[in-house]
């Protein structure tokens, strides 16, 4: 893992080396994934499929080798179960309306879970509303891990779906995901995993999963923004209809009806992005070169020692404290001087989040403040937002050294 690969760690912030640690909101991007979008605009650029000039076609063969890149990069069972969406959000969206047109009727339920971003709770939300079904959620239990004595009780003959985030955007809490998919299939309902949190940062086989969607970004795996994936088991992908209409798409148009093409293409409508989707083959490209065991190992350990360290500062919360985690740690910082009993801390002894983040940023440290897009949890958690810290394969101690540096000023300057 070779930080040097990465141009943008160069920069300075504020007069200071940056140290990047907000890669759950977006991870940089190496030179490889850099060049590959200007060797795309220079070299082939053309719409792809059905040109028969050699543009096209070399556009088109990029493109396709791309999706089985990224089907092989899954698990997948076939390149056909890959489409390509605008990113994790746009892919719960797409499935919600398709699978909700399909399969949703009055009365039905959807569940979800307590740790959910906002992408998997307001498109089931508005597929709720427009059917008029019920959403559901797993609550958490004071570990805030999932509650999954409640899930069983949750599930029953009006559940048509689950749709739970593999890694919490908050927490960092690895979901018992085997499990959920295993007592869901059970009652024969399909499971759909947000991946957005897991993929970058752990080997993900949908086969070996049996989960039935997922949904995952390329921004957030070293890859382009504006490309992501939505994988669904082909039984399940051909019974879905189109969530959008347009060119590439069809079949045949005629005034008396549409047909639509084959999969993967039925769900794919318009021009794709298929500058993004190369970018995002040399992404996976550049993961796999270094390889599952190393990425898991460092950012496993990564995690810890700042976790530790952490720990080790009066007056700072760590959120789902011991409980394995997949690179993100959140926290929150109250004034040690007014609160010295951790059963008597209360939002109203918070250093605000928005101010420890002000204040990192001044020294060169980038964090993510805020409810995260996870606005219920935050709610639960009784606190206006936290401080997030979260990690990608390029970070080192030397980052989370600066960053616990840089936090015991921050709190100086604030206590």
């Amino acid at each position: 893992m070779n930080r040097t690969d990465f141009p943008i760690l160069n920069e300075k912030v504020h007069g200071r080396p940056l140290v990047y640690l907000d890669n759950a909101a977006t991870s940089q991007k190496p030179q490889a994934v850099i060049d590959a979008i200007t060797e795309a605009y220079t070299h082939w650029n053309s719409n792809i499929h059905r040109g028969v000039h050699h543009l096209s076609q070399v556009a088109t063969m990029k493109h396709e080798e791309a999706r089985k890149a990224v089907a092989a990069f899954i698990g997948a069972e076939s390149s056909d179960e890959i489409i390509f969406t605008k990113g994790t959000t746009d892919s719960l969206n797409a499935l919600a309306f398709s699978f909700g047109e399909a399969f949703i009727h009055e009365g039905d339920e959807i569940i979800v879970s307590a740790v959910e971003h906002h992408s998997n709770i307001v498109p089931w939300q508005m597929l709720c509303e427009r059917k008029k079904a019920v959403l559901r959620h797993i609550p958490l239990r004071e570990d805030q891990t999932l509650d999954i004595e409640a899930f069983k009780g949750l599930l029953n003959e009006k559940t048509k779906l689950v749709s739970v985030a593999h890694v919490s955007n908050v927490l960092g809490i690895i979901n018992p995901i085997e499990e959920i998919i295993h007592l869901a299939h059970e009652r024969n309902i399909p499971v759909c995993i947000d991946g957005a949190q897991s993929v970058p940062h752990r080997q993900v086989d949908v086969q070996a999963l049996d989960c039935d969607f997922l949904a995952f970004s390329g921004h957030k795996m070293y890859g382009p923004t504006g490309i992501g994936v939505l994988y669904g088991k082909r039984e399940w992908l051909e019974q879905l209809p189109p969530h959008e209409g347009g060119g590439e798409m069809i079949n045949h148009v005629r005034w008396s009806g549409t047909t639509y093409n084959d999969l993967p293409y039925k769900f794919e409508a318009g021009t794709p992005n298929f500058v993004g989707s190369y970018a995002l083959h040399k992404a996976v490209e550049y993961m796999q070169s270094i390889g599952w065991e190393t990425i898991e190992t460092h950012e496993r350990e990564l995690t810890d020692y700042c976790e530790q360290q952490l720990a080790a500062i009066e007056g700072v919360h760590v959120y789902a404290a011991g409980q394995p985690k997949a690179g993100v740690i959140s926290f929150n910082v109250y004034n040690s001087q007014k609160s010295k009993v951790e059963s008597q801390k209360s939002s109203e002894w918070l250093i605000h989040p928005f101010d420890i983040g002000t204040l990192l940023d001044q020294q060169g440290v980038a964090v993510r403040t805020g409810h995260h897009c996870a606005e219920p949890l935050i709610d639960e958690l009784g606190v206006p937002g936290t401080v997030r810290v979260s990690f990608g394969l390029y970070n080192d101690k030397d980052d989370v050294d600066a960053f616990i540096a840089a936090l015991k000023k921050a709190i100086m300057m604030l206590s």
